[in-house]
Parts: C-alpha cells; structure tokens; sequence
C-alpha cells in the first residue's frame, strides 16, 4: 500500500468556485490488480471544461461525483505494472486525477514518447490543448492563405498554438487576450500579426481596424462580449470553431437572449456562415497526423508555447480557481512530483 494525497470535489459551486468546494485527502493507495498498473503523477493539466465536470448538469460527459476525486490529464511514472504492456519506470498519458498516485487500468494509456519534447507537452502543445487546436481549426476553421484568423484566449494552451497554425497556413491572425504583457507576448513571441485587450472599452472598434478585411475565421472559446466584437464583422461563408466558452461557466442562471440575438441569426442566414461545435474526441482518428505535424513545428520553432506551473497537488485549487479568472499565462499546470521517483 502506498500512501497519496488527493483534492476531491467537496461540494458543487453556485457560480464561481471557491476553495471551500474542493478538500484535500490522504489516502492508502492499493497495489494494481490483474491488467492495471501503479501510477505517480509528475505532471497535472488544468483546463477549463473541468468547471463543467464540478456541475450536476447535463453535458457531454459525466459530472464528478461529491467526495470524488477531480478528474484531469496526467503525465504519471510506472510504479508497479500487472500488465504485459507496461513496465516500471514507464511514463504514461493518464486521466488519473488530482493526485499524488492511482491505480489505472492499463488499456487506455499511452507510453510518451520523449523524443517529441519534454513530457509536459503530453498534456499541452502535444496533447489534448494542441490537438485541440489542430483539429478546430484545420478541420472546421480550414484557414487559407491570405484569410484572417481571429483567435480568442490567444495567449492560453489552445488559442496560442491556434494563432501559430493559422500563420504557418499562410493566414493573417488577429489574437484577442487580457491585458498588455499578455498581448505584446502573443504578437512579439508568438508572431500574430496583432492583439487586442479583451478588457480594452473600444474592444469593437479596435477589431474592425485590425480587420480591414473582416473576418474569415473566429476561433471561439470563450464567449461573452467578445463574441459580440467578432460576428458583425464575419466575411460571407466565414467559419466559426467553437471548443469553449468560458466567459459563461460560471454562471448560475439563464441569462436574457442578448438583444443582438437577432441581428446574429440574420448574420448566419444572409453571410452563410458554419458554427460547428466540437469536442476534441471528435477527432481522435487525427491523433497520429497531429503528433507527427505538431512535434515537427514545436522542433522546428514554427509553434512556441509557455507554461504556467504551480507546485504541489494542493495547489490545484487555487490555480484552476485562477484559470478560470485569466490569471494563468500560458497552459496552466501542476507538477506533483519530480521526473522520476
């Protein structure tokens, strides 16, 4: 028996989430039964659809049950394997939670392979926040050479790998982030070819400058008043991924249908436009031809990524309660215990 510590889901939030919602536990680890394995977590990814999984409501996937453990991407160590598959000292793609340790069954994880980037990049630029992005937009987005590319979050995991796919397709990509360092970040580093402040009041007319053109390609994930900047400027047969909206987890009731409801659907039928949303499990078939482009792009520095890091499982807390506000800069994760025990 080892012993782990873990946060579960101690009550389900009204609105934003506090720390009284989560508890931290010790508990006894079992030893791996017949077909599964012993993991240690190294690495812990936050995002956001997590907020999704702390509601009762209904979804595209079950909630986290009150008293259960808050569920999430792991990048975990081998450390006992009743699996022919796996061996200790293995490290591994897990679902396996917010803790220090767990016993998986062995069939669905994924051996990294190190050679692609540090392991971390298994649950962000190399993982599901990239593929996220790959597939978003290559596959509903399908950006052309010459189009504009408008991203929201565009320094987060998903829109900054967006924005970068977007200008190695020859595309023009306009990001839209939260304050100045943020901004300054996404154009100078990332190489979009501008960025807005979300928080900026003339948020509106700004965009229209930036996008003489109009608009090709919204990348949406998050929702709110940006939305409202970006669709009177979509172009005829403008694409609309749609992977998140965050600016609206929180909330605790229907808001009132937004007075441009109706200038939106007149938008849709008179430009022709395709909202699609997606989940990145859509696309799983697409897993091998996204490690082989990404991985290719990350070497060669056509795609650059951050991470924003907290130490320690106890930390999750406070930082997916950050995430949620925008604090995080970069793919928000926890490292919950060193490379190798």
């Amino acid at each position: 028996m080892s012993k782990g510590q873990r946060i579960v889901l101690a009550s389900r939030p009204t609105g934003e989430p506090t720390a009284a919602n989560f508890r931290l536990e010790d508990y006894e680890v079992p030893a791996p039964g017949e077909g599964q394995v012993l993991l240690r977590t190294i690495w812990l990814s936050l995002d956001p659809y997590m907020r999704g999984r702390m509601s009762d409501g209904p979804s595209y996937a079950q909630p986290v049950p009150v008293g259960g453990v808050m569920e999430g991407g792991t990048v975990c160590e081998v450390l006992d394997s009743k699996s022919p598959g796996f061996a200790k000292g293995d490290i591994v793609l897990a679902h396996s939670g917010w803790a220090t340790h767990a016993v998986a069954d062995a069939k669905p994880l994924r051996k990294i392979d190190p050679s692609l980037g540090p392991i971390s990049t298994a649950v962000g630029v190399l993982g599901m926040p990239g593929m996220t992005a790959y597939t978003g937009l290559l596959d509903i987005g399908q950006p052309k050479a010459g189009e504009t590319v408008v991203v929201a979050a565009a320094s987060g995991a998903v829109g900054s790998a967006v924005g970068q796919i977007a200008k190695i397709k020859g595309a023009r990509a306009v990001g839209i982030a939260g304050g100045k360092v943020k901004c300054d970040y996404v154009k100078t580093e990332l190489g979009f070819d501008d960025c807005l402040d979300h928080r900026d009041p003339d948020l509106a007319a700004k965009l229209k400058a930036a996008c003489p053109n109009g608009i090709d390609v919204y990348f949406e994930n998050v929702g709110g008043e940006v939305f409202e900047a970006v669709f009177p400027l979509f172009n005829a047969f403008a694409r609309m991924p749609v992977c998140g909206l965050i600016a609206q987890y929180n909330a605790f009731e229907a808001p009132p249908t937004p007075k441009w409801a109706t200038a939106l659907m007149r938008h849709v039928l008179t430009k022709r436009l395709t909202i699609r949303g997606f989940i990145v499990s859509d696309f799983a078939g697409r897993r091998q031809e996204f490690l082989r482009d990404m991985s290719e792009w990350v070497r060669d520095g056509k795609v650059k990524y951050k991470e924003f890091v907290t130490e320690g499982v106890e930390s999750a807390p406070e930082a997916f309660i950050g995430l949620l506000k925008g604090a995080n800069f970069g793919k928000q994760l926890v490292r919950v215990g060193p490379d190798k025990a």
